[in-house]
Order: C-alpha cells, then structure tokens, then sequence
C-alpha cells in the first residue's frame, strides 16, 4: 500500500512543475485525495460492499469535486491535474499513465446494465473540458484536445480533437517528457481546411483576373515582368 502511495505521489512531480514539496502533494492536491479515495471505495466495491463504496465515492466528490464511480478500473500512474468536475463512470477503464485535466468526462450512453464506458489505453492525454462517451475504446498514447467530444475509438498514437471529435493521423511524441502538455499545438483539421479553401479561391481569382484582361494589357504585364526579372538577375 505504502509503495502504491509512493509511486502515486512521485506521479504527481513528474506531471506537475508546481509541485514543489512532498508535504505540499499530500495535503494540497486533490487529484492525488480522489485517487487515494477511490482506491478505498473500489476495495469495498469489489468484495460486493457497495453501499459502502459508493458512499466513500460521494464523499470523495464532497472532499476534493472529483466524481470516480468505486465500480471504475483505474490503471498504476493516474494523475488528474486540478480535477474540479472530472466525471469517471462505472464500466470505465483506464490504463497506465493516463493523464487528465479539470472536467473531463468519461461517461456512458447507455441505460442497460452493461460496458458503456470508454476504455482509455496507456500513456493518454485528455485535454480540459474533453468528453469521452460510450463503450469506445482510446488507443495507447493518443491525446485528446481541450473541449473535444470523442464518440468513436481512435487508433494508438493519434490526435482527437473537435466536436465531434475528428481523429488526426498519428503524431510522434517530441518532448523528452512522457506527456506533451503543448495542447496549444494540437491541429485544428477545420482550420487546416479553411486555410486550404482560401488559397484555391486566390489562385481561382488570379487565373480569372488575367482571363479577362485585354491582350494589350497582357503585353504590358509580361513587359513589366522581363523587366523585373531582368534587374533581379543585375542584383545577382
């Protein structure tokens, strides 16, 4: 047990350069209470006390505004950095060092008593506000970008991100850390499209500006331009 509470605490510094002090984790970080506390209630879940355990699972949303139902499987390494709002369903998964931020939601869709919460692989990154929904399964070392609605599975190693969550071509991890906290790096498909639509619409004006010039006007240009390549050539 006392290993298990070592290894959670040593989690916190090597995910937050704010950490400063063993003492300062302990007493001041919420996420590192709910993980603690949940531990407890999935003991009691496990040997069928469950009225047991999800009473230590309403107190530890009371304690530290982290809801992890006690039925959740919670992977060695799990670290929620300012969990204020984070929601864990019953059927959840969640591997190894799996990283999340304030309000994430890994939630069901389901009414039927079965698995209808997202299973999240080894080495996940879920961005601020992110919501994972339904018996959907997140491969190994993907991120999930801030505000994201995630309803269908993702390869290993790849990017999610909008609502509904679009899933990018795989990205290699380029921090020496073992997860990359740039989410302002994170690609935007949607950005990238419009960008690609404006710069065909340009060049669709030039070729239709230049159509319609005179033939005395296209001497002209092609006058002005020998010559600019000319003086450019002299500067060479």
């Amino acid at each position: 047990m006392f290993d298990g509470m070592k290894e959670d605490i040593e989690t916190v510094f090597s995910n937050d350069p704010a950490a400063k002090s063993t003492i300062e984790v302990i007493l001041c970080y919420p996420g590192l209470h709910a993980i603690w506390l949940h531990k407890l209630a999935h003991w009691f879940w496990k040997k069928n006390h469950l009225l047991t355990g999800r009473f230590i699972s309403h107190i530890n949303r009371f304690l530290t505004g982290i809801e992890i139902h006690p039925g959740a499987t919670i992977g060695r390494r799990f670290f929620i950095d300012h969990g204020m709002g984070v929601v864990i369903g019953e059927t959840t998964i969640v591997g190894d060092d799996v990283l999340l931020y304030k309000g994430v939601v890994l939630g069901g869709t389901s009414l039927e008593s079965k698995k209808r919460h997202p299973t999240i692989g080894n080495n996940v990154v879920v961005g601020t506000n992110a919501i994972v929904l339904g018996d959907i399964e997140i491969g190994d070392d993907c991120k999930i970008g801030a505000g994201s609605v995630v309803t269908k599975p993702a390869p290993p190693g790849s990017t999610i991100v909008g609502i509904p969550g679009r899933t990018l071509e795989s990205i290699k991890q380029q921090s020496k850390h073992k997860h990359d906290l740039e989410h302002g790096k994170i690609p935007d498909p949607i950005t990238d499209i419009l960008n690609t639509i404006i710069k065909r619409q340009e060049e669709l004006e030039e070729i239709v500006y230049h159509e319609n010039r005179s033939e005395e006007d296209r001497k002209i240009m092609y006058k002005e331009l020998k010559e600019l390549a000319k003086s450019y050539d002299e500067k060479e």
